[in-house]
């Protein structure tokens, strides 16, 4: 059976960076519930901050350096897409939206994607519903319904950063989108024969 692709998108700054941590926690979770489906995973993971560089020539010239050209065919051609971003000024970072601005709403038509974001304060966590979500649904994915924010309080020390009430909801996003990404790729097996509609309108023309 083909791997499942998983691709993580994480726009952290900082190295080490805790939107990397939290991305790396929940592409785990995801994961692991895939392998209780009994479905194996390929993961890649994508740091925007190497990245800025050639996104920015990008946006002023329309030709992506070879490392973006590989996180871009990465992210179009996923299965299931991790997307995670420190909050600047109530919203996601414009290293983020500069990669998301390059990707079209065709290219990620259905595509499962879970949101997540990292901040100061609590009260960000309204960012998840108020940028992410219109952000992914205008690039027309399916996003889970569990959204993961992780506050500056929700970190702690020792060898295992997390404190007790953030695994539960990375537990349950990672859930959300094996599911669909599962799902996703059993409902492509049910359905290799689909004749695109085209087609079956130049079939029912007169002489063809």
């Amino acid at each position: 059976m083909t791997a499942l692709k998983l691709t993580v998108v994480t726009a952290g700054l900082g190295k080490p960076s805790t939107t990397r941590l939290l991305a790396d926690r929940l592409a785990s979770a995801t994961e692991e519930h895939l392998a209780e489906q009994e479905r194996d995973v390929d993961t890649r993971v994508f740091e925007l901050r190497e990245l800025a560089g050639d996104i920015a020539q990008h946006l002023a010239t329309g030709f992506p350096g070879p490392a973006l050209r590989e996180a871009l065919d990465a992210t179009t051609g996923a299965d299931g897409i991790i997307a995670v971003t420190p909050v600047f000024n109530a919203s996601y970072s414009g290293l983020f939206k500069s990669y998301a601005d390059l990707l079209e709403a065709d290219q990620l038509a259905g595509r499962p994607v879970l949101i997540a974001a990292t901040g100061g304060s609590p009260r960000h966590s309204l960012m998840l519903d108020h940028a992410m979500r219109p952000l992914f649904g205008y690039l027309r994915t399916t996003v889970v319904p569990t959204g993961v924010y992780a506050a500056a309080e929700d970190w702690g020390g020792g060898t295992d950063p997390l404190i007790d009430r953030l695994p539960a909801r990375i537990h349950r996003a990672g859930r959300e989108l094996a599911t669909l990404m599962a799902g996703g790729a059993a409902q492509a097996r049910r359905e290799p024969d689909l004749v695109p509609f085209a087609e079956q309108l130049a079939a029912l023309r007169p002489g063809t």
